[in-house]
């Protein structure tokens, strides 16, 4: 595996780490409890953080398995990491994509279970990209749907910016 991306990996882990610590220390109750009608409780926060994860390594793996002819990562994929960033930064809400909205989250979880979830997912996701050739990272794979197509490095970025995003959601519902 490329140096820069078991970083980011690393970086990935300790991001989902401290959330996970962040939230340890509260109830059951408290972490599944919805601050407001048509808002998700932290606990479902989590899920759709979770489930994104699971299914953008799914797509990677389901496109790979058909050994596809991958364009080279170039300057437009930079140009769509950044139109990501900057909408993932914005202070506005907007609707999750129907495979990770409100209908697919529990109503109801329980943090330990779910940790032990989400850290089986990382470590799938570790090893599938250690298993892929070096070459692999400089080629647009991964489909995000709303900056199109990214080198991995690019869903590696979605995974931390997301993460970012959700984890102040998470603190708004703790309060």
């Amino acid at each position: 595996m490329l140096p820069r991306i078991k970083r980011k990996l690393d970086h990935l882990d300790q991001l989902m780490e401290s959330l996970l610590a962040l939230m340890a220390p509260y109830t059951e109750e408290q972490i599944n409890r919805q601050p407001g009608p048509e808002q998700w409780s932290p606990m479902q926060v989590v899920h759709h953080v979770l489930r994104a994860e699971v299914l953008s390594l799914a797509y990677v793996q389901k496109k790979l398995s058909f050994q596809p002819q991958l364009p080279g990562a170039g300057l437009a994929s930079i140009w769509r990491k950044w139109l990501l960033w900057g909408f993932l930064n914005l202070p506005f809400k907007f609707k999750a994509p129907a495979n990770v909205a409100t209908e697919s989250l529990p109503a109801h979880s329980r943090l330990a279970e779910t940790a032990a979830e989400w850290r089986k997912n990382r470590l799938e996701l570790r090893k599938f990209l250690d298993g892929l050739p070096d070459d692999f990272f400089n080629k647009s794979i991964y489909r995000h749907p709303v900056a199109g197509l990214m080198p991995l490095d690019g869903m590696l970025f979605f995974f931390e910016a997301h993460l970012k995003r959700h984890r102040k959601q998470i603190k708004r519902g703790l309060r």
